[in-house]
């Protein structure tokens, strides 16, 4: 199954710490067979609202492929890690290119004028119309 992770590294780490912290997550997706599909890190950005008294962080993005046991686990060790803010690990729907057909309009009849005609149910009958 195809996973999408995102996670926020307090911004008060070093660089050299923040690096083995993205490399320590791929490695446990790698080590529970799993494939680390992409990795982006886009960087310091400020938070909507403060998480412990602090308005920025650093946003990391990661696309995966596991078992369906690894998001839970994953989960775990992302929540005792005390560097990371916040996470949040979704499944990611396959993409389905699936067209449904549209239902087209019941064609209508126009008289010599260009003027759309009524349906054939609606039509006044000849006894009607000879009254």
């Amino acid at each position: 199954m195809k996973y999408e992770l995102i996670y926020i590294i307090d911004t008060a780490v070093e660089e050299e710490e923040r690096k083995a912290l993205i490399e320590r997550f791929n490695d446990l997706i790698k080590t529970n067979e799993g494939a680390v599909e992409k990795v982006e890190e886009w960087g310091k950005r400020r938070l909507a609202y403060p998480i412990n008294d602090k308005p920025e962080g650093y946003y990391v993005l990661v696309n995966f492929s596991a078992p369906s046991s690894l998001p839970k686990e994953l989960e775990r060790i992302l929540g005792i890690t005390e560097p990371i803010m916040r996470y949040l690990v979704t499944r990611v729907e396959e993409k389905t290119s699936k067209v449904k057909p549209r239902s087209a309009p019941a064609p209508r009849a126009f008289n010599r004028d260009g003027e759309a005609e009524a349906p054939a149910a609606q039509q006044p009958s000849d006894e009607q119309s000879a009254k």
